[in-house]
């Protein structure tokens, strides 16, 4: 039998997150940078990139995939065991690699990119032993970095985009409003949990019934268990007094949005009041200070120093906000737009940022426990628009 080394292997109808034309303006901006930079063709390998030029993202296990992108071409690489899926969920071309030679993969990029020609690669990404595979087969003449250029492109969000991560606000609520529901003394942080990701999958099928579905889940934290914001769901029981985190996530077609708020079981205490009054106070003037022309760095310290005037700077845990985007915990930060300290990126239009503060006081101190408020925003011409409906604070949160 003549094996081959790639092939083609195209059935089905294709069906993308967006219409052709937001792909095509996508990969104009970046053909664009290319021919700035001399660059004669875009190997990308991270999940986030090869989703946000085609629609497709993969499942890895274990195996390497890639997207092409030339003057003329867009091919994204997929493995065998894929089958069609690639083609069908991606815009442009799909070539399939054999695993009967090692490196066909590399072997199929080459079929498209040729060698001997000046090659963008994601450094943020690519391991040191592909990147030693990419010279090797490839042959190029340069390398460029690319990943920085890609994550800026990124960060501006198209209309068709702001429109899906509004909706995947929206789901987030539901997901939220779900896990309000099934609060009580002495269900399980599973259980809760399960109610809240099960109404948001719901959902997400209910609105977008040609999706795939994957990946939307929920942290709800209890007692200790609330000191991280990114701590793992158990199976503790809630008891009367505990303070709640819930984290809603959903995710549509490679999309993540969330919806995070501090709650109490029946009562909260007067210690715990005061904190949490506190940290939706720095949520609400946070939120007024994103708007355009601010720099992240400088929104980061106003922050600050609201916090150290009510002496509770000592209890911040993490930056204020992020990015939303082609993003989730396997993939994707747009770490350029982060309200943290050492980032001087100035806020435009189309962004898509979170504003998140959070307060972890230790066990044993009056208010012990997590206190996270979480909205995202989108940066309008001249201010901003909150996307996120579910209400925060203890007049609704007290449960």
């Amino acid at each position: 039998m003549d094996r081959p080394e790639f092939y083609r292997f195209h059935q089905g109808e294709k069906t993308l997150p967006f219409a052709d034309a937001e792909y095509e303006a996508r990969l104009t901006k970046l053909r664009a940078h290319m021919a700035a930079e001399g660059i004669d063709a875009c190997v990308f390998t991270s999940m986030h990139c090869i989703a946000y030029y085609s629609g497709f993202l993969y499942c890895a296990f274990g195996r390497p995939y890639a997207l092409a992108v030339t003057a003329s071409e867009s091919v994204t690489f997929s493995a065998g065991i894929d089958a069609a899926q690639p083609w069908r969920r991606g815009y442009g071309d799909n070539i399939t690699y054999t695993d009967w030679a090692r490196n066909n993969y590399w072997r199929a990029i080459r079929s498209v990119t040729g060698t001997g020609q000046t090659i963008g690669y994601e450094a943020d990404h690519l391991t040191l032993a592909q990147k030693a595979l990419l010279d090797e087969f490839l042959s190029p003449k340069a390398s460029v970095d690319v990943a920085a250029a890609s994550m800026r492109q990124r960060m501006h969000k198209s209309d068709a985009e702001v429109a899906l991560i509004k909706a995947g606000a929206q789901v987030a609520d539901v997901g939220g409003y779900a896990i309000k529901d099934a609060i009580k003394v002495g269900a399980r942080e599973i259980d809760v949990a399960m109610a809240g990701r099960n109404a948001m999958e719901l959902e997400i099928a209910k609105r977008f019934p040609d999706a795939e579905y994957r990946d939307t889940w929920v942290w709800f934290q209890s007692g200790i268990n609330t000191d991280g914001a990114h701590n793992p769901v158990t199976a503790r029981k809630l008891e009367a007094g505990d303070i709640l985190s819930l984290n809603t996530f959903p995710m549509i077609s490679g999309y993540y949005t969330a919806l995070e708020r501090t709650l109490f079981v029946e009562t909260v205490d007067a210690a715990s009041l005061k904190i949490w009054e506190a940290n939706v106070a720095a949520h609400e003037y946070g939120m007024s200070l994103l708007k355009p022309g601010a720099s992240c760095a400088e929104v980061t310290e106003k922050i600050n120093v609201f916090f150290a005037e009510c002496d509770l700077l000592q209890y911040r845990s993490f930056g204020y906000g992020h990015s939303f985007g082609v993003l989730s915990h396997y993939y994707g930060r747009e770490a350029g737009l982060e309200l943290r300290e050492d980032i001087d990126t100035v806020l435009e239009p189309g962004m898509v940022i979170s504003m998140e503060p959070m307060l972890t006081i230790p066990e044993g101190q009056p208010g012990a426990g997590g206190y996270r408020e979480h909205d995202i925003l989108v940066i309008t011409e001249d201010s901003n628009e909150n996307i996120t409906g579910y209400p925060y604070g203890p007049d609704f949160n007290v449960v």
